[in-house]
């Protein structure tokens, strides 16, 4: 009989160095997208939709950016989190594969997020614009997946940048 020993990564392996880069890229990249969002995605996805979400009427524009920038850092965190203990985690090193895992992290927060999340939960809150589920709409949903890869690829290059051996 065989014996496989599993191999794991330790939460003491992730330096605070690499959760600062997921934050600082999440943060950037989602200034990036709010960009996007505010002259690019037709109104009112910025100071109406994100802002319903949490319960705040709008316009709330100033609310929509807070809102969206704390999104951000909390997906930089995701982004550390599913690279550090998965098995992108030395590919997730190196720019060059970066960017590609960034624009990967583009295409799935955009399909879980922006397809199958926010419809739900802005039915929910009652937001009487909420999309349908799934929300796939030609040009909207392409849009939405430039500016999602636009936020993931500064996510993904930060923490490349930090956590190359």
């Amino acid at each position: 009989m065989a014996t496989e020993t599993p191999t794991t990564t330790s939460v003491g392996t992730v330096t605070v160095t690499d959760w600062a880069a997921g934050a600082v890229g999440g943060f950037v990249g989602s200034v990036l997208f709010g960009l996007i969002m505010q002259y690019v995605i037709p109104a009112p996805m910025l100071e109406m939709a994100i802002p319903a979400m949490y319960g705040i009427e709008g316009p709330a524009l100033m609310a929509g950016w807070a809102i969206h920038q704390f999104h951000g850092v909390v997906l930089g965190l995701a982004y550390v989190a599913l690279v550090q203990f998965g098995a992108f985690r030395e590919p997730a090193k190196r720019v060059g594969p970066a960017i590609g895992l960034g624009i990967g992290y583009g295409v799935l927060t955009t399909v879980l997020l922006a397809v199958l999340v926010m419809p739900i939960w802005l039915s929910v809150v009652g937001f009487p614009m909420a999309p349908p589920f799934p929300n796939v709409a030609i040009p909207g949903t392409l849009v939405s997946l430039v500016g999602h890869i636009v936020y993931a690829v500064p996510v993904a290059v930060a923490y490349a940048l930090v956590a190359h051996e």
